[in-house]
């Protein structure tokens, strides 16, 4: 959906520098988000308006406990706490429920169960990857409006009896919740409809990895044939940062994996050595 040709340069030059600069990142995905405005809200042809409005329900529901009271507040500073095992391990997937046009909410069933199903969803993801191909760190639930802890409890119980979603050894309880009880709020006369209540979900996921690999993959055509590298030398930058970048992106592929198969060489250890 990227109206620029260098893109895929673009994505691993700045992943090199939130790998070191920032505590946690959350990743969205144009592509992605696209696919939710088409299939959930039946817009023929999304516009980065579109996108945009549904990235802000995201960004709302982070700062939701920074502005308003709840049973059960997240702090901003606690997704860190609570998300980042260890520290390269800070890209975030996120996906937000109830997606539904103004059109479809009358007659559509969203009770607390069903929006913490949707959430989970690898359709709901808001960058392309599948979150069944990889294992959960930890998942952080951000629920708004008419929500109560013990429906919470129960939707979170369901969870974790799905085969689908799968908890990395090393920390089989990540879920953290927040509650609170201001009703999302939608643009008048936009595309999402207004409900009683929604769930914005932040989890860090081993998949994430896909994200990564897929971007490399099209750094690596591009930079085999070094096309437009010529721009960014002249604006000042050496080629060598292309490669050190590109190096540590492949590193940060591989950080996932191992943290992914960490419980599993455990297992694998004979007893008597």
């Amino acid at each position: 959906v990227s109206t620029a040709v260098v893109e895929p340069y673009n994505s691993v030059l700045s992943t090199h520098s939130l790998l070191e600069h920032t505590d946690v990142s959350v990743l969205l995905d144009n592509e992605a988000i696209y696919d939710i405005c088409r299939r959930s809200l039946d817009i023929e042809r999304p516009t980065y308006t579109n996108l945009n409005r549904l990235i802000s329900q995201i960004i709302s529901s982070l700062t939701t406990s920074l502005r308003f009271d709840g049973a059960i507040n997240v702090d901003i500073t606690e997704f860190q706490t609570n998300l980042v095992p260890y520290p390269r391990i800070h890209f975030m997937l996120s996906s937000y429920a109830p997606v539904i046009s103004a059109a479809k909410a009358y007659h559509e069933q969203i009770s607390v169960p069903e929006i913490t199903s949707a959430v989970f969803e690898p359709s709901s993801m808001m960058a392309k990857c599948d979150p069944r191909h990889g294992k959960y760190m930890a998942c952080c639930l951000m629920y708004r409006g008419d929500v109560v802890p013990k429906d919470v409890n129960a939707a979170v119980a369901t969870i974790k009896t799905k085969r689908a979603v799968q908890f990395v050894d090393w920390c089989p309880t990540g879920f953290k919740c927040g509650i609170n009880y201001q009703p999302p709020t939608v643009v008048p006369g936009g595309d999402l409809a207004k409900v009683q209540r929604a769930v914005c979900m932040i989890s860090n996921n081993t998949a994430v990895a896909e994200v990564f690999a897929r971007i490399d993959h099209k750094f690596d055509l591009m930079y085999a044939k070094r096309a437009f590298v010529h721009w960014y030398v002249g604006e000042g930058m050496e080629e060598g940062e292309f490669s050190e970048a590109r190096e540590d992106l492949a590193a940060l592929e591989k950080d996932y994996e191992e943290v992914g198969a960490e419980g599993v060489e455990d297992e694998e250890e004979p007893e008597d050595y």
